[in-house]
């Protein structure tokens, strides 16, 4: 059985490398045509992981958007959005997050053996809550296994995972070795603030990447890169 699926990185950033600004209000740094990449990228894959904080400050659906891609996809008898993943470890969701509207499928919820059984009250019947272990290679800190979650999700049919952020988990899967290609799409604007987020949120990301290509989406740059 294949160790994990095929991890696909997508992110935004400006064009001087920040994923948003420090007015608290976010920034939207995608224009439509970009969206609509993201749209087509969600469609392609099995599931779609975000970052627990991203489900907090951002409150994103995570759904196909076009109703032609739905249709598509019911078509070809699969759900008409990718289950929806998140990674908390301390447990901090709450079910009227957008995140956990109903689809065809509950979003699965992968969190410490501590809190499992008290975020699994509080969600109910709107999520699967899965206690993972640990990260053993990261003694100390407060990270969940990734190789385990990934290859939970193998188990439950995921061959293809698109991981939209935020900035801690795409640092992890890239630290981690875990990514197999990384969309970048670069916005035509300057934040210049060093208190804004960066689009990395540590500093153990080293070496280089290979460019597959280069593409428009609106006013947009997008660069392919492959990782593996």
């Amino acid at each position: 059985m294949t160790e994990r699926p095929y991890v696909l990185l997508s992110a935004a950033m400006s064009a001087d490398g920040y994923i948003d600004d420090a007015s608290g209000t976010r920034l939207v740094l995608s224009d439509e045509a970009d969206l609509d990449r993201v749209d087509e990228l969600r469609a392609s894959s099995d599931a779609i992981l975000v970052g627990a904080q991203t489900i907090r400050s951002d409150n994103p659906r995570l759904l196909v958007r076009s109703a032609g891609r739905r249709q598509r996809l019911l078509e070809l008898g699969r759900a008409a959005t990718p289950r929806r993943v998140t990674i908390t470890c301390s447990g901090a969701l709450e079910p009227q997050a957008r995140f956990f509207a109903p689809a065809a499928d509950r979003p699965l919820v992968y969190t410490d053996p501590a809190v499992a059984s008290d975020l699994a009250a509080r969600l109910g019947s709107a999520a699967v809550v899965v206690a993972g272990p640990a990260d053993r290679a990261a003694a100390g800190t407060d990270r969940l296994d990734l190789h385990w979650i990934l290859a939970d999700l193998v188990s439950r049919g995921v061959g293809r995972l698109l991981v939209e952020g935020g900035a801690h988990l795409l640092a992890q899967f890239l630290s981690a070795g875990l990514a197999d290609e990384f969309l970048l799409a670069i916005a035509p604007m300057l934040v210049a603030d060093a208190r804004a987020p960066r689009l990395l949120a540590d500093g153990r990301q080293a070496g280089r990447m290979t460019l597959a290509g280069v593409a428009m989406a609106g006013d947009m740059a997008v660069l392919h890169y492959l990782l593996s």
